[in-house]
C-alpha cells in the first residue's frame, strides 16, 4: 500500500517566520521594556507615598523612563537632569549625612553666630507650606532678618524695619533661631545643630525596580508577544 504524501510550501512558512523574527520580536520586546518600565516608576511614585510625609509633586516626578525601541532594547527608569545635584532623594536610597543646603550654606557665610552652624532644621513653631516644609516665605523673612540674603539689598535694614512694625522679627538666640512677633510673642523657628542629621535608607528604588522588573516584564512580554505573532499573521 502507498504511502500518503503532502507538500509542504516552507517558503511561505520563512517568510513569516523571518518577518516574526526581524520587525514583529524587536518591537515587542520594546514595547514589554517600556510597560514594565512604566509599572516600576508608578511603583516608585506609590512608594514616596508611603516612606515620606505628603511628598511634592516635584518629589513624585523626580524620576522619568527612558523608553526602549526596537534598534535598542534597553528601557531605563533614572532621575530627571533637572534633579541636578539635589540631594535629599539619594540620601533616602542610601542613607547617611545629607549634605548642607542653600540655606544653611548661606547662614554659615553670613550670620554672626560664635557657634557651629552644620545644619538647621524647622522648629514646633515654625510656619510650614502644604507639603509639610519650612514654608519659602518665612525661610526669606529670616535670612533678610539675618542678613544673611545672597542678595544684600534683599536685607532688612533699620529703616525698612521701621516701616514694617507689624512684621514678625527674627533674632539668634543660643541654638536657635526665633520669631518675635509685633504683639510681644516669641516661638523658636529653626534649631542649629552643629552635626547633620543622619538617615537610614528608606527609598528602595534599586530593590522595588528589580522587583517589579522580575515579576512584569514576563507577563508583558508574553502579551506583546501574542500581539507580534497576531499581527505577522
Amino acid at each position: 500500500m502507498a504511502k500518503n504524501a503532502f507538500t509542504l510550501d516552507d517558503q511561505a512558512l520563512f517568510r513569516q517566520l523571518t518577518n516574526l523574527e526581524r520587525a514583529q520580536l524587536p518591537f515587542a520586546g520594546a514595547r514589554a521594556l517600556n510597560d514594565t518600565a512604566a509599572d516600576a516608576l508608578k511603583h516608585m511614585q506609590d512608594r514616596m507615598e508611603v516612606v515620606f510625609d505628603r511628598p511634592t509633586r516635584w518629589t513624585k516626578n523626580a524620576f522619568m523612563v527612558w523608553r526602549a525601541k526596537k534598534s535598542n532594547l534597553e528601557a531605563q527608569v533614572k532621575e530627571r537632569p533637572s534633579m541636578g545635584r539635589r540631594h535629599y532623594l539619594k540620601v533616602q536610597e542610601a542613607g547617611g549625612q545629607r549634605p548642607s543646603t542653600g540655606v544653611e550654606g548661606l547662614l554659615k557665610t553670613h550670620l554672626a553666630y560664635d557657634g557651629i552652624i552644620a545644619a538647621v532644621v524647622p522648629a514646633a513653631k515654625a510656619r510650614l507650606d502644604s507639603y509639610g516644609n519650612w514654608s519659602s516665605g518665612e525661610r526669606n523673612q529670616v535670612l533678610s532678618a539675618l542678613s544673611a540674603q545672597r542678595d544684600r539689598t534683599a536685607n532688612t535694614t533699620k529703616a525698612s524695619g521701621k516701616r514694617a512694625k507689624a512684621r514678625a522679627s527674627y533674632f539668634v538666640e543660643g541654638r536657635g533661631i526665633y520669631r518675635r512677633k509685633a504683639d510681644g510673642e516669641v516661638n523658636r523657628v529653626l534649631h542649629i545643630l552643629d552635626a547633620l542629621p543622619s538617615y537610614t535608607p528608606q527609598l528602595g528604588f534599586y530593590e522595588g525596580v528589580a522587583e517589579i522588573w522580575r515579576y512584569r516584564l514576563p507577563v508583558h512580554l508574553d502579551r506583546r508577544l501574542a500581539e507580534a505573532v497576531r499581527t505577522a499573521r
